[in-house]
C-alpha cells in the first residue's frame, strides 16, 4: 500500500507518518527531497529556502517533478508513506502507482501553531500572524508549479482530524487502516 499525506502546516502529517512506520511502512517526503537538495548544493534550510526550491524544481522538471523524483525509492512492492505532498501533480504522478491512496491531516489553526512552537523547528515562525502569513504562501497559487494546498486537500481520498492528540489520531488511523483492509 502506498499511502501518501498532505495537509496544512503542523496538521500532525508527521505524527501520523510516525504511527504508520511503527507498522512497517518505509517513509518518504516530498520535503526530503528538497533537504537533499539543499544540502547538495550548501543551502542552509529554512522553510523559505525548501519553499523557494521546491517551486524551482517544479518548474523545471514540472508540477509533479517530487514525487517523480520519490517513484524509485516506492517500487520495491512494500508498503510506503509519502510525506509533504502540496501541489495536485505530485498527487497525479503518485496516483499512477498501484494502491495509491492520499490521507489529509487536519487539525484547528491555534492548535497547529501551538505544536509548531513546541516543536521547534528551524525556520517555523514565531508568531501566530506570520504562520498564517506562511501557511496563505501554500495554499493556492495560479502558478501550477508552485505549493497548491488547498487542490492537493481537494483530492485527498480521506480525511483525519487532528485537534486533540496522539491517542486519538493513532485510533482515527487504525479505524481507517480497517477500512482500507490493513488492519
Amino acid at each position: 500500500m502506498l499511502i501518501g499525506l498532505t495537509g496544512k502546516y503542523a496538521a500532525g502529517k508527521g505524527t501520523l507518518a510516525e504511527l504508520l512506520k511503527g507498522r512497517g511502512f518505509g517513509y518518504h517526503s516530498c520535503s526530503d527531497v528538497l533537504r537533499e537538495e539543499l544540502a547538495a548544493r550548501g543551502v542552509p534550510e529554512s522553510r523559505e529556502a525548501l519553499l523557494e526550491l521546491g517551486n524551482a524544481l517544479r518548474r523545471q522538471g514540472g508540477p509533479g517533478e517530487l514525487a517523480r523524483r520519490l517513484k524509485p525509492r516506492l517500487d520495491d512492492g512494500g508498503d510506503h508513506i509519502v510525506d509533504s505532498i502540496r501541489n495536485p501533480a505530485e498527487v497525479e504522478v503518485l496516483r499512477e502507482m498501484e494502491g495509491f491512496v492520499l490521507i489529509v491531516v487536519d487539525a484547528a489553526p491555534e492548535v497547529r501553531f501551538e505544536r509548531l512552537r513546541k516543536r521547534a523547528r528551524i525556520g517555523d515562525p514565531e508568531t501566530f500572524e506570520a504562520f498564517q502569513r506562511l501557511e496563505a504562501k501554500e495554499l493556492e497559487s495560479s502558478d501550477p508549479t508552485t505549493q497548491q494546498l488547498l487542490g492537493t486537500i481537494a483530492l485527498a481520498d480521506y480525511a483525519l482530524r487532528n485537534d486533540h492528540g496522539v491517542e486519538e489520531l493513532h485510533i482515527a488511523m487504525e479505524a481507517l487502516l480497517e477500512t482500507l483492509g490493513q488492519a
